[in-house]
């Protein structure tokens, strides 16, 4: 059923649906457009109205080959919308869902697309916030490029932003998707260029292995490993590939790459990425993994099947088609992030082998650790025993011994 936005664009079919709102297909004074019409919660937010009439410049202005071009902003009652190119092709998560893991080579020339896209947006002064799979569309009408990959183009700039009211997250909510966050951002810090670089990194770790490094079970804890946690290799890749996702995934924000440095890195590499198969390592959840957080700091949750990519916010929700995002979710305190030294809670391993402080691992140090203990226990009882031995039968062999109960001293 077709329905007007304002009075130049009209909405015709959706196209997907996400937590801030709904994608239309619709027609504008110059052709076919992409509508993103806000919730109508959001509409209503006379707060957020006013931010978004102020984004409106910044939004309509950042032009950029790989970025989906905003074309313009309605307020119209109660319809807030943001009319974009519409791109011919589906997003990278429906592939991902379709193919599992994509070759390096094709993963490389996809995330080195948006990282020009990102780099444009940033030196306007624009932090997408929230870059992600469901945030890349990949232009099926454009020209094949290394490893047949499409042309990616990222979308929804400023809608993070937009839906990041001071009144909607104060000072103990962020903003986003688990997954993808940058440690500062768990930590309560302003998001800066930075955080899109580790979000992008996370997104080219997903492509290759078929999880996020720090993702699956629940959401508390996923924001943890973000802070505390160190990201494994991925077996199979050239070390000058993995040496470039370590870097964009440092928790210093200033060790990262710029948007412009990842994508000529990435480029440069492709030669050598030519011809290697995608991956072949398990997901995570194909054996029991150890928990993230201290056990003496905290009571895990139940145990949660591992999930790929994103997870929902709130626990027992299910992620809608485009998963959840822009929901508000308490900042973990302080003592909740100090978990010591950094460690390895989803290491990735090859078919065969076990991973690094898995299940498998940590059984056999348990075994040992038992055996050691009852040994300990057999040695101290023999010891007992010699020991009463040596006190009951005196200096003399075969004497008897002397029953001293309930022996009274002798009289003076």
């Amino acid at each position: 059923m077709a329905r007007n936005i304002g009075s130049r664009y009209t909405a015709h079919q959706i196209l997907g649906r996400g937590s801030a709102g709904t994608v239309w297909l619709g027609e504008g004074p110059e052709g076919p457009v992409a509508i993103k019409l806000l919730r109508e919660d959001l509409a209503s937010d006379q707060e957020l109205v006013g931010r978004f009439v102020q984004e409106r410049t910044a939004l309509l202005g950042l032009g950029h080959p790989h970025v989906v071009a905003v074309r313009d902003l309605v307020v119209d009652g109660t319809d807030l919308a943001l009319v974009m190119d519409l791109v011919r092709g589906t997003d990278l998560r429906t592939r991902l869902d379709r193919e599992r893991r994509l070759a390096p080579e094709a993963a490389a020339a996809i995330i080195a697309d948006v990282a020009d896209g990102l780099a444009a947006a940033h030196r306007a002064g624009v932090v997408h916030r929230d870059v992600k799979p469901e945030n890349i569309l990949l232009d099926m009408e454009g020209p094949l490029g290394p490893g047949g990959s499409h042309p990616a183009l990222l979308t929804d700039f400023g809608v993070a932003k937009l839906i990041d009211t001071p009144r909607r997250t104060r000072t103990t909510k962020i903003i986003g998707t688990p997954d993808y966050l940058a440690p500062e951002i768990v930590e309560g810090l302003p998001p800066r260029a930075a955080v899109d670089i580790y979000a992008l990194a996370t997104v080219l770790y997903e492509l290759l292995a078929g999880f996020t490094p720090f993702g699956g079970g629940h959401p508390g804890a996923v924001l943890r490993r973000h802070v505390t946690e160190r990201v494994v290799p991925l077996p199979g890749i050239p070390e000058e590939l993995w040496q470039l996702l370590v870097q964009c995934l440092a928790k210093a924000p200033a060790s990262r790459l710029r948007a412009s440095e990842l994508a000529l890195r990435l480029r440069e590499l492709l030669p050598l990425l030519a011809g290697i198969p995608p991956l072949d390592v398990d997901e995570p959840g194909s054996e029991a993994e150890p928990q993230a957080y201290d056990e003496q700091q905290y009571t895990p949750a139940p145990e949660e099947p591992r999930r790929r990519g994103a997870v929902p916010l709130v626990p027992g929700s299910s992620p809608d088609s485009n998963r959840e995002t822009h929901t508000s979710m308490r900042v973990p305190a302080p003592d909740e992030l100090s978990g010591g030294p950094l460690g390895t809670a989803r290491a990735p391993r090859a078919p065969g082998r076990p991973r690094p402080g898995s299940a498998r691992n940590k059984s056999a140090a348990v075994r040992k650790r038992r055996i050691t203990l009852g040994l300990a226990a057999v040695a101290l009882c023999a010891a007992i025993g010699v020991g009463g031995w040596l006190a009951a039968g005196g200096d003399e062999p075969g004497a008897a011994p002397e029953d001293t109960r309930n022996s009274a001293p002798a009289a003076p």
